[in-house]
Order: structure tokens, then C-alpha cells, then sequence
């Protein structure tokens, strides 16, 4: 970079973004680290980047967010990270201490494959976006990944699996000794044996056979295949759990504090077994409420280290999908011997919070302790008590947990927490598992009567940790990681994007450069009840961090929190179990997970969950495809949700499913792509397809494998 000709501010910022090499900083908050934000400094600076950016020593990105335009290192070294790879094909290397993924053109891939570690060399910037563009040079860790294809046998005795596009670029050979008794059509799991020449066809071994291609079965265990999950226990962990007894012994209750007597009450979902949460309330006489939130003590029944624990540990967390549970412990366990059945002995770790009138934890405690349920409700039953319909015995503890749970929801808006609501499909299966109905979930406020119980004892839990910490000496600093539910702060770019994608819409998401959770629920109060509010909530939702799992506390900043963890459901998530132990070796007086530990494993946990979202939203878009793959021809009201230079995306309203229409079944005049208007205009007719707008779509194509649907306009 040649600096000589550039004035001495030009210099200050390039020095300036030097510090920051992989960072994207707002002009604003640029002016004011140049100590120059008066109007005639910011004008100033303006210019400055106007030049920097032509002479292409800065990137100026959209959203005026200002990064030097140079590797993080040079040209010629190289930098080794993860290989993602998209299901179009191309790939991205995520690289440690980069906040930019390298995005890696197919033809640069060589012979790496998905989860495989690789050393990149980086190539240059994309001309667009100016992110990083890089060439893979060399493999060095082969990722134990699973793939999923369909065996296609194209000459008598030579077999090739062609990979589904989830799943891998290539197509797989296979020797007929590896094929385990799979026939050509059906779907497999498989794994790569070697690939070592990227002009000849990667070896594979089948693992499992799914069934035919196309068949229910099929699709749903391939879904799971492609994130890593399978649906059996190894035997030697069915054995350990099996051997594991439902009494409990009466030394183990007296050790614990006894709240059998106590009226603890269970809600869920009609269809649940796995209850891993109760909750008992009363009003104490000074007038504050007592908040009881029991909770199943998986870790008592799974010693660290066992084969029970390292494959709970390797699953991470059950998953939901449309038609089945994949659970994380088996069903003996989840089910039965933990699961928080009613009029059964169970034991429980319980958060005890003495909360005041005005939502503040007065006092608290955390506990080991033993239950008896009295009461299984499902939320469509608590709803009609609690609204009047019908009456029962522990009616009077529903309505405290209602007023208790309106008081902490909200307090928690007043701090800050961000107010999502998104519509959730569910589907009505036939006994072959295809859909026959599609319904919107109802969002009652008995959910939410659980959710603000669970969201106060995982805060809870967290602030008594660094209690702790506090309290203690610098060895009990040191000695007490713990582990985290963080949320970081969503992407500054990505936010300008909704801001820009609003104003056509008449819709005001003023930013200024900084980030708060009240602008973020200002516009969506300005949404709420408009054609546009499912758009947006899902754009916002978009441009939000993922939450992980770390032994750094930055916060939750979706909930608001300073101090959150994840205490409530040890049953189905492994985070929960961590935390468990964690909390019981600390009120020992012991210790049981080093930093880096947890630093580990919350790099996993985190994987895992991502993993199981993107199967459940699978299975979900899956089940979408098949019901409309029975109604091809119909028209469904919709709305425009992305309108892109190739189309128009729209939302189905009855199914809240996406499909696309293609520019080129627009046949009534030829479409121009306005991007700052967001909307399609017909040159010779003037017609408008603008974000937001009502409209009526035909299905005239639907694909099961790569699980998307096509769209027309009606024939009128």
C-alpha cells in the first residue's frame, strides 16, 4: 500500500482500521475515535473515505461501514480453518480470529470436503461485497462426516452414489464389498474411504441403508443423516440405561430437601413425555412470591465419563422433528426413569426465588430435592382455566403463576428484551406420516406462563454463580468457570439492510450507527398487525448472532440479560447437564470443568444445536413440499416476501411456506429489478410486484430432494 501521496488524516485512518484488520467500522464511530465529530471534521472525514475508497485502500461496504482493503495476513501465506460447504456447492472456511469467512469457489475446493480441515490461500475480494475469496491448497484433517446419497448402479457390478446436493458436490464410487447390502434406488448413509486425485471419483463405504428413495422414511432419516444424528442408541448405552432403576432409595431422599407434600405442577404439550420441568408457587406474608422450578436430576443418573454421558455428550441435544423426537438420552430415561411424571417420586435440582411485586429477586436458592408431581397439565387446558372456561382444584396456583408471569414479562420488555413473534406451522400426518392439514400453532399465554418461570431460574442460576465468584477468594475466581447462554449484538450491516428494505414500505428503522434492542422493538410495534410484520420479524431475526455456549459471559442480548444460563431442561439439552455439575461441585465446594473444558464444549454444544434447527426447519420445509406436491395447480393467497432480480418470493399465508416466482413466468411484459424499492416494474406496462404486497400464487412445480417450491401467477 502506497501511502506517500495520501494527506495525513487519509493516513490516521488507515492506521486507525490497521488495529482493527478483520473489523468493519461505522463512519460515525470513526469520527469520534479521530476525535473529529463536529460537522466540519465529519465532513472531513467523509471525503477522506470517499478517496481512500477510489484509490482502493478501503472497502466501503453497505451501511458506510469502512474496512481496509488488505488480508489479515499476506498473499502468500496461508491461513487453515473449517470447510463449509452450501448446498450449491461453494464453500466457506471458517477461520478462527476472523470475522470474515473465506468464501471458496467449487472449482477451487480440490479434493476437501464438508467439516474437513483445510489450509487456505487467499485469492483477492469479491468485486460486490468485498468479502475474501480463497483457493484450498491442502487437506489437513479429514472430517468423520456422514454423507447421504442414492445408490445408482450404472453398469452391472459398478455402483456410484450420487449425493444429494445437502450432502456433498461429487459423486461417490463404491466397491461392491462396502455396499452392505444396499440395492440401487435406495437411500444410504455413507463415508469417504479416500480421495486423493481431484480427476477421479472419491471411495466411499455405505454406513446404513434408509430405505427407497422418495418414501417418508427415506426423506426423514436422511434429513437427520445430513445433520449428523441417527435415530438408535449404541446397545452398550441402551444396556447402561436399562440397568438403571426407577425406585429411589431412602438414603437418597433424606440427603435432599423433601417437596413431596408440596403442590408441584407439570405443563406441556399434549404429545410430550420427556418432562423435564415442574413448578410449584406460593404468596409469602410480607407479599412476594415464591417461585419454585424443579427440574429432572439427569445428572444423578449420569456419571461423567460413562457411555450414557459421551453419547449425550456427542448428540449435544434432542431433535424435533415434524413426525418423530430423536431425544438425546434414551427413552428409558427420557420418558421414564427422569422424566417428571405425574403422581410419581422424582428426583429434581430446584431454583427457589423469592420475588417481589415488582418483578426483583429478593432471595433465592438452588437445591436438591425430591418431588411428586400432583398435576400433568397440557397448555390448551391451563389456558381454559386460567381464562375461566373451566374450573379446578389448582386453579388458585395457575392464576398466581399468571400474575407472576405478567410481571416478569413485563419488567423483562422494560429491559430491553427483544419481542419476537413468528408464526409456527404444524402439521396433521396420516398413518403414513404424509400431511393432510397444515395449521398455524396458537400462541396462548400459558406458554408464556412457562417460558418467563424457565428464562427467571436460568437467570437465576447464573447471577448466583458469579455470587459466588464475589464472594469468594481470588482461588474461587479462578476456580469457578462456568457456562454461559451468550447472545452477541446483530450485525450492523445486516440492520441497515432491513432499515433500507423498510423505507420503500413507509416504515421508519432509524439506526444512528448504534445498536439497541428499543430501536429493534420500535419497529416491530410499527409492523405488528401489517402485511409485512412476518417479513420483517424474520428478516430481524435473520440478522441476529446465533446464541452459544461459552465460559465468556457477554451477555444475552435478545432477553436483555447480563447473566443467563441454561438450567431448565437437562432431559433434552446437554448445556443443562453441564451446568448441573457445575453447580452441584460449586455448592461442594469443589470444581469440575476447567475453562478450556468448557470453551470446548461449548464450541460443540453450539454446533449440535445449529445442526438440530437446521433439521427440524428441514423436516418442517420437507412436509411443506409434500403437501403442496398433492395440489399442484391450486392458488393460495400470499405475500410477497424477497423480491430479487431472478424473482419473486412469496409467503404462503394458510402454510407460512416460501415459494418463487420466476421472473420468467412473468409473461405479461419484461420485469426490471429496482433494488432500493424492492420491487419488479414492467416496462411497458408499469405493473409493480413491490415487498410486502397481496397476492394470489399457483403451485406448478414442487421438488422433494432439494425441498423447494415453485410458483405461477393464476390463470385469469
Amino acid at each position: 500500500m502506497n501511502k506517500s501521496n495520501l494527506s495525513s488524516l487519509e493516513k490516521s485512518i488507515i492506521e486507525l482500521l490497521k488495529n482493527y484488520p478483520d473489523a468493519s467500522i461505522p463512519i460515525p464511530l470513526l469520527t469520534d475515535a479521530l476525535g473529529l465529530s463536529s460537522k466540519k471534521g465529519s465532513r472531513k472525514i467523509k471525503k477522506c473515505i470517499n478517496r481512500l475508497n477510489q484509490l482502493d485502500h478501503i472497502i466501503v461496504s453497505r451501511g458506510n461501514l469502512v474496512r481496509l482493503n488488505e488480508p489479515a495476513v499476506s498473499d502468500d501465506s496461508l491461513v487453515e480453518g473449517k470447510l463449509d460447504v452450501t448446498s450449491h456447492g461453494d464453500g466457506y472456511v471458517i477461520v478462527e480470529g476472523r470475522d470474515q469467512d473465506i468464501k471458496i469457489s467449487r472449482r477451487y475446493m480440490g479434493t476437501a470436503l464438508n467439516g474437513d480441515i483445510v489450509r487456505v490461500k487467499l485469492v483477492g475480494y469479491h468485486k460486490k461485497n468485498k468479502k475474501p475469496l480463497g483457493r484450498i491448497e491442502e487437506v489437513v484433517k479429514r472430517a468423520t462426516t456422514i454423507f447421504v446419497g442414492t445408490l445408482d448402479e450404472t453398469a452391472k457390478n459398478t455402483f456410484l452414489i450420487k449425493a444429494d446436493v445437502q450432502s456433498s458436490r461429487i459423486d461417490f464410487f463404491v466397491d461392491p464389498n462396502d455396499l452392505k447390502g444396499a440395492k440401487n434406488g435406495e437411500k444410504v448413509t455413507f463415508q469417504l474411504i479416500q480421495w486423493d486425485d481431484v480427476r477421479g471419483y472419491p471411495q466411499a463405504k455405505i454406513i446404513d441403508v434408509l430405505g427407497k428413495a422418495g418414501t417418508n422414511e427415506a426423506n426423514i432419516l436422511s434429513i437427520l443423516a445430513e445433520k449428523q444424528f441417527q435415530g438408535s442408541f449404541p446397545p452398550e448405552v441402551e444396556r447402561f440405561a436399562e440397568n438403571i432403576p426407577f425406585e429411589i432409595t431412602d438414603q437418597e431422599i433424606s440427603r435432599r430437601q423433601d417437596m413431596r407434600d408440596e403442590v408441584v405442577l407439570t405443563i406441556d404439550p399434549a404429545d410430550a413425555k420427556d418432562f423435564d420441568d415442574g413448578l410449584s408457587i406460593r404468596m409469602l406474608d410480607n407479599g412476594n412470591y415464591y417461585l419454585g422450578v424443579h427440574i429432572a436430576d439427569v445428572t444423578h443418573y449420569m456419571p461423567r465419563g460413562s457411555a450414557l454421558d459421551d453419547e449425550a455428550y456427542h448428540r449435544g441435544t434432542s431433535v424435533y422433528l415434524v413426525d418423530r423426537v430423536i431425544p438425546m438420552l434414551p427413552e428409558h430415561l427420557s420418558n421414564g426413569v427422569c422424566s417428571l411424571r405425574p403422581h410419581e417420586d422424582k428426583l429434581t435440582y430446584s431454583c427457589f426465588m423469592e420475588i417481589s411485586p415488582d418483578g426483583k429477586l429478593a432471595d433465592y436458592s438452588v437445591e436438591e430435592t425430591v418431588i411428586h408431581s400432583k398435576q400433568r397439565f397440557v397448555y390448551d387446558e391451563v389456558q381454559e382455566i386460567l381464562d375461566g372456561k373451566v374450573d379446578h382444584k389448582f386453579k388458585s396456583e395457575l392464576k398466581i403463576l399468571e400474575k407472576l408471569a405478567n410481571i416478569l414479562l413485563e419488567k423483562r420488555f422494560k429491559q430491553g428484551s427483544i419481542n419476537f413473534e413468528t408464526p409456527e406451522p404444524k402439521f396433521v400426518l396420516d398413518d403414513h406420516g404424509k400431511p393432510i392439514e397444515v395449521i398455524i400453532k396458537e400462541r396462548l399465554f400459558a406458554h408464556r406462563l412457562i417460558e418467563e418461570c424457565m428464562l427467571m431460574a436460568n437467570k437465576t442460576v447464573a447471577y448466583h454463580v458469579d455470587t459466588l465468584r464475589k464472594k469468594g477468594s481470588k482461588s474461587v475466581k479462578n476456580d469457578h468457570p462456568f457456562f454461559y447462554r451468550i447472545h452477541d449484538k446483530p450485525d450492523l450491516e445486516k440492520l441497515h439492510n432491513i432499515r433500507e428494505t423498510a423505507k420503500p414500505l413507509g416504515i421508519e428503522f432509524n439506526l444512528d450507527g448504534r445498536i439497541s434492542s428499543n430501536k429493534i422493538n420500535d419497529l416491530l410495534k410499527q409492523v405488528k398487525g401489517t402485511s409485512v410484520e412476518n417479513i420483517i420479524n424474520g428478516l430481524m431475526l435473520r440478522s441476529m448472532s446465533k446464541a452459544e455456549y461459552s465460559p465468556k459471559n457477554i451477555g444475552h442480548f435478545g432477553l436483555g440479560f447480563s447473566h443467563y444460563a441454561h438450567f431448565t431442561s437437562p432431559i433434552r439439552r446437554y448445556p443443562d447437564v453441564i451446568v448441573h455439575r457445575l453447580l452441584k461441585k460449586y455448592s461442594a465446594g469443589a470444581s469440575e470443568y476447567t475453562y478450556t473444558q468448557l470453551e470446548h464444549s461449548g464450541e460443540h454444544c453450539s454446533e449440535r444445536e445449529r445442526y438440530a434447527v437446521e433439521a427440524e426447519r428441514d423436516s418442517v420445509k420437507l412436509k411443506q413440499v409434500e403437501f403442496l406436491t398433492d395440489r399442484l395447480g391450486e392458488t393460495f393467497d400470499g405475500t410477497i416476501s424477497g423480491v430479487t432480480e431472478n424473482g419473486i418470493y412469496i409467503l404462503l399465508d394458510d402454510i407460512y411456506c416460501e415459494g418463487m416466482i420466476r421472473v420468467s413466468e412473468l409473461k405479461d411484459d419484461y420485469y426490471v429489478y429496482h433494488q432500493k424499492m424492492h420491487c419488479l416494474i414492467g416496462r411497458s406496462k408499469g405493473k409493480k410486484y413491490r415487498l410486502g404486497d397481496a397476492i394470489k400464487a399457483k403451485v406448478i412445480r414442487t421438488d422433494l430432494d432439494k425441498r423447494q417450491i415453485d410458483l405461477s401467477l393464476p390463470d385469469f
